[in-house]
């Protein structure tokens, strides 16, 4: 008997899932803007259309909070999923209470409504799963509906944009950003991909694992490729070892101060050959950075001020009118890995290594290459 009970305990745990990758206060944080969008949703809805309408459809409502707090990077929790999906749940409810449907009973009814529902979803791309339910609650509460007509999609609607507009706030306020984009930055104005992508895997090699995957996956394609570069990366920041900002940093370097002038700047551009200085107040703290670039800048202007612009430029013109802020940074325990992708796809050329607010070193692109050749020389030893 008690084999019996190990085996079938055995067999219950082994159906729960793995420990989900969050954290307790993020548990909180979800719970909490599930609970305001609902409250926030079901006070607008009865204030404009009555308690009992706004009770009726407040059950999809919850579901949809639920994605759109708790798994708000998912492709089912974006805007149009949801704006899509309730639109058209709404009008299959309506069709199919008032269309011409002889001898169809509410069970038909119901497997007809919710069919067609998800096929408009999947045609769409606007597959939101709580859109299935409001087909049923609209002809399960048809009677009860019935006074608001065609307006039903009204109240159906404002309970889309009221959840969406509460997920937007509270997301973003947070520290999550919604909704989720896909960003690319394009620095040289050209057709190449960014540099930290164009080794390993590419976009094509992604379309198609997707296409053969076939199935549907919650999660949005750019977030499916962030992932899969952090696994990247960490991988290679275990391989690489233990090489650290504060161990490959230049620590004797040249900063100018917010007041100092371009022509002074140019000196020690040419003096010291280097391509950025560092603008730091008497404190040591980072104000900004110049660079050779940010001084040609200052000719593209409109025509009139070519010439007064060129004068100011080799003579008495502050940097911290022409420096670049804010300052991109890091401290010193940052791993090289880390500090690869914002020198390949952001084109910075140098980081400014902080301790305690104050600039204490500099990583250079010529810092990392050598990082990199001694870890690889270290390898094939």
């Amino acid at each position: 008997m008690s084999g019996q009970l190990l085996t079938l305990s055995r067999l219950l745990f082994g159906w729960l899932p793995r420990t989900v990758q969050t954290r307790p206060g993020e548990w909180l944080r979800a719970a909490m803007g599930v609970a305001g969008a609902v409250a926030c949703t079901y006070w607008l809805s009865s204030l404009l259309y009555g308690s009992t309408t706004a009770m009726i459809l407040l059950g999809p409502a919850g579901a949809s909070a639920v994605l759109l707090f708790v798994v708000s990077s998912g492709a089912l929790a974006q805007p149009w999923p949801v704006l899509g999906s309730y639109l058209l749940a709404a009008l299959a409810g309506l069709a199919m209470l008032h269309l011409p449907l002889p001898e169809m009973v509410l069970g038909w009814q119901l497997v007809t409504g919710v069919g067609a529902v998800v096929l408009g979803m999947s045609v769409l791309r606007c597959l939101h799963p709580p859109a299935s339910a409001m087909v049923v609650v609209i002809l399960l509460a048809g009677d009860l509906l019935a006074p608001l007509g065609g307006w039903l999609v009204l109240p159906i609607m404002l309970n889309a944009c009221c959840l969406l507009f509460c997920a937007t706030l509270y997301n973003n306020l947070t520290g999550v950003r919604y909704p989720k984009q896909a960003p690319r930055v394009d620095l040289h104005h050209t057709r190449d991909i960014l540099p930290g992508q164009r080794v390993g895997f590419t976009e094509e090699d992604l379309d198609r694992a997707l296409d053969k995957h076939g199935a549907f996956v919650d999660i949005t394609r750019h977030d499916l490729e962030q992932i899969i570069r952090d696994t990247e990366s960490s991988a290679l920041r275990r391989k690489m070892g233990d090489i650290r900002a504060e161990q490959i940093m230049s620590r004797d370097i040249r900063t100018v101060g917010p007041d100092t002038t371009v022509m002074q700047a140019i000196r020690l551009f040419r003096h010291h050959h280097v391509k950025t200085l560092p603008v730091v107040d008497s404190d040591g703290v980072v104000q900004g950075i110049t660079s050779l670039s940010d001084l040609l800048a200052q000719l593209d202007l409109p025509l009139g001020r070519i010439l007064p612009t060129r004068i100011n430029l080799w003579r008495d013109q502050p940097l911290h009118k022409v420096m670049t802020t804010p300052v991109v940074t890091v401290d010193g325990q940052t791993h090289v890995v880390d500090m690869i992708p914002l020198m390949s796809n952001q084109g910075l050329h140098c980081l400014p290594v902080l301790h305690n607010g104050r600039l204490v070193g500099l990583v250079t692109q010529t810092d990392v290459i050598a990082a990199l050749h001694r870890d690889l020389v270290s390898h094939l030893a």
